[in-house]
């Protein structure tokens, strides 16, 4: 029994396909360093919730950013230390941080909704200059003070499931509800909209995509963490944000789609989508057959 193609209804435009997203992604030449692909921020993790920071920082890296500095509670720095080497740490403690000197800054994945992560957000919405991520528990504090919403600044990408989505703009009925809210709240605050769920929908409030790639192996822990990292990491090379959010969502569903050709839907674990980055990126970059 076949099955039904849930995009007949979407104009061909409105789809993110392989031929859209290989016009989208830049070329990295052979005499590149790393000083070409950026420096990004991470604000994730607190005590219990380490992992969001460690999943996102994974992402991070395996998306292409030359640089990476993980904001971080100090008495956690061990877990991020051990696994990812690579990446760099400044702790929460640390009063005066220079958003500024980043390329772009990724905020939310397991940082708490406490009156400090409150702080270091608001600091950041106010002074914070470079391309943004809110996810997680960015967007929960906002929702809970309604008045940062006005704050955020424009092009900002905000990434929220459905609930997220619920308690920052009102209850739901549906996903086509939520479709023409995102459509209307991006537009109204000038802000990008990923609408994460079965055919993320990403929207600048002038048009809107629905992407073809992933699969339910992502609805587990740790996959919205996944994507704040590869956004982050588009984000720090210098993509435009609506095309650096489109890129991410095809990208983070393609990995996914890899992935269960070696597990299952059940099985697979976010950790295992993040290690077939690699091969989404090689079967982007691959020419497309006739």
């Amino acid at each position: 029994m076949s099955r039904e193609n849930p995009f007949k209804n979407i104009e061909p435009h409105k789809i993110i396909t392989k031929t859209y997203i290989q016009s989208l992604l830049k070329q990295r030449p052979r005499d590149s360093s790393k000083g070409d692909y950026g420096h990004a921020l991470l604000v994730a993790g607190h005590q219990g919730t380490m992992g969001s920071a460690v999943i996102a920082s994974r992402a991070c890296f395996r998306s292409g950013v030359g640089l990476l500095t993980v904001k971080i509670p100090q008495e956690e720095r061990f877990i991020l230390q051990t696994s990812i080497p690579e990446a760099m740490l400044i702790f929460g403690e640390e009063v005066k941080t220079d958003y500024n000197f980043f390329n772009a800054i990724g905020i939310g994945p397991g940082i708490g909704i406490s009156p400090e992560s409150k702080d270091v957000l608001s600091e950041i919405l106010m002074n914070g200059k470079k391309p943004l991520l809110l996810d997680a528990d960015a967007l929960n504090i906002i929702s809970n003070n309604k008045d940062l919403i006005h704050k955020i600044p424009n092009k900002t990408i905000l990434t929220p499931h459905s609930k997220e989505f619920d308690r920052l703009f009102g209850i739901h009925d549906n996903a086509d509800e939520r479709i023409e809210t995102a459509f209307r709240k991006a537009k109204e605050h000038n802000i990008i909209i990923v609408l994460k769920g079965h055919e993320t929908f990403i929207t600048n409030g002038i048009d809107g995509f629905f992407n073809t790639t992933g699969n339910a192996g992502l609805a587990k822990a740790g996959s919205g963490d996944a994507l704040s990292g590869i956004i982050t990491s588009f984000l720090a090379q210098n993509y435009e944000p609506y095309t650096a959010a489109k890129i991410s969502v095809f990208i983070h569903g393609l990995a996914a789609d890899i992935a269960i050709e070696k597990q299952s839907m059940e099985s697979v674990l976010i950790t295992d989508i993040i290690e077939f980055l690699g091969e989404a990126f090689k079967q982007i970059q691959a020419p497309l057959s006739h």
